[in-house]
């Protein structure tokens, strides 16, 4: 089991102990804004984990980075510092050394539908070493992924407490990227024990394997929005109405009763109740269905949507190449590049709009960049960033648009 998450360098401060009636009790964090570091994990369902690798905000990779960092671990560097095709094969290349997969013995390798799980040279890498890529379904990792589950929540909390501790003995400093590997590697320890990562596979059914692990009315909430669904596209039927009919009159009235009393009685409507056979089958939703949404939109731009697939299958691999080698020959006219020339710098006192342009992935301004950088426009939120950081794509979308 494979996934990732963020560390940033401003935790969230743990609980205060104060004396009883002071009114303002706060702790200090070490900035208003952090900076985000990736750190990968992958778990067996025996309880064990690899050393796991570090993704840092920068352009390039610097083993100085590393200090204090687990025993065993690895780092790599992008300018975003998210998760990317190329730091996932070096991911990949570090699982090997550790769980020793061949062709004779594969190992199955379970993981989200990330773009940088999807790139066709990490499949052949995998093909070749015998790991079997399964991907989970969209929107289920909070059910089905054990590190989402029972790890990265003590994770986190531990995290916290940690930085608490780092910020205590290092009064007056500011907290970076450099410190995290230490950090880490204080609470990676405590969040990924044999109890917790057992559990996370056993609540997500995957290990023992249980496909009765979700009740069924875990899956009401998502019945409003399920499409489509065709036993519910017809519209519902009225309720059965109540019919009204005549009563003959009696030929022989009642003693005691007028003629007159008689015959306006016999003009009465009366109801007919349903045989005891509707009564059965009749329903509260019949008469009241529950709330469903419109039909979806289709979007015009963004992700593609996926599905749960083993990559390594030689029909998924086939469609995924072909897919990379659309998006390398497609020329969008949406995308826009934005070109300092050589030398070239706006004039002093004249305000241009490129003044307020910054990267999406590292926060560089556009003036400060260097002579000749090229910076492209992501395709949904319209922000710009480095050509590099966008892995020189055609059809960018930054780290935002493309989280999952």
């Amino acid at each position: 089991m494979f996934s990732f998450v963020g560390i940033t360098t401003v935790q969230k401060p743990d609980r205060i102990i104060a004396r009883k009636g002071i009114k303002q009790v706060g702790a200090i964090t070490s900035a208003e804004r952090g900076t985000l570091v990736t750190i990968a994990i992958a778990i067996n369902a025996i309880g064990n984990s690899i050393p796991p690798i570090f993704v840092f905000p920068r352009k390039r990779f610097k083993e100085h980075f590393m200090r204090g960092a687990p025993v065993g671990s690895i780092g790599c560097a992008n300018g975003s510092g998210w998760m990317q095709h190329e730091d996932f094969l070096i991911f990949l290349k570090h699982f090997v050394q550790y769980a020793r997969p061949s062709i004779d013995k594969p190992v199955l390798l379970i993981m989200d539908n990330h773009d940088s799980h999807l790139h066709i040279d990490n499949i052949d890498y995998c093909k070749e070493h015998g790991i079997v890529l399964l991907t989970l379904p969209p929107h289920t990792s909070h059910r089905l992924q054990p590190l989402d589950r029972t790890v990265y929540g003590p994770l986190k909390k531990y995290v916290n407490s940690a930085c608490d501790s780092w910020m205590k003995s290092n009064p007056g400093k500011t907290m970076s990227i450099y410190d995290i590997p230490e950090i880490v590697r204080i609470s990676l320890p405590r969040a990924t024990t044999p109890e917790n990562i057992t559990s996370g596979f056993r609540v997500s059914g995957i290990y023992p394997f249980d496909k009765d692990v979700f009740p069924e009315h875990e899956f009401l909430p998502s019945a409003v929005t399920d499409r489509p669904d065709p036993a519910l596209t017809n519209p519902t039927p009225a309720p059965q109405e109540l019919e009204a009919v005549h009563i003959l009159p009696d030929s022989s009235p009642s003693p005691g009763m007028s003629e007159s009393l008689t015959s306006n009685e016999a003009h009465l409507p009366v109801a007919i109740l349903p045989d005891d056979s509707e009564l059965a089958d009749f329903s509260p939703l019949k008469s009241h269905p529950l709330p469903k949404a419109p039909p979806r939109k289709q979007p015009t731009k963004g992700r593609k949507k996926r599905r749960s697939a083993i990559l390594t299958d030689t029909p998924e691999r086939n469609a995924l190449a072909e897919e990379s080698a659309s998006k390398k020959t497609k020329k969008s006219a949406a995308v826009k590049k934005l070109n300092l020339g050589k030398g070239k710098k706006p004039a002093k006192g004249k305000k241009t709009a490129s003044e307020e342009y910054y990267c999406v992935c590292c926060g560089e301004s556009y003036d400060n960049s260097q002579p000749g950088t090229m910076w492209v426009q992501c395709l949904k939120c319209k922000q710009w960033a480095h050509e590099d950081c966008g892995d020189g794509e055609d059809d960018f979308l930054c780290h935002f648009c493309r989280k999952p």
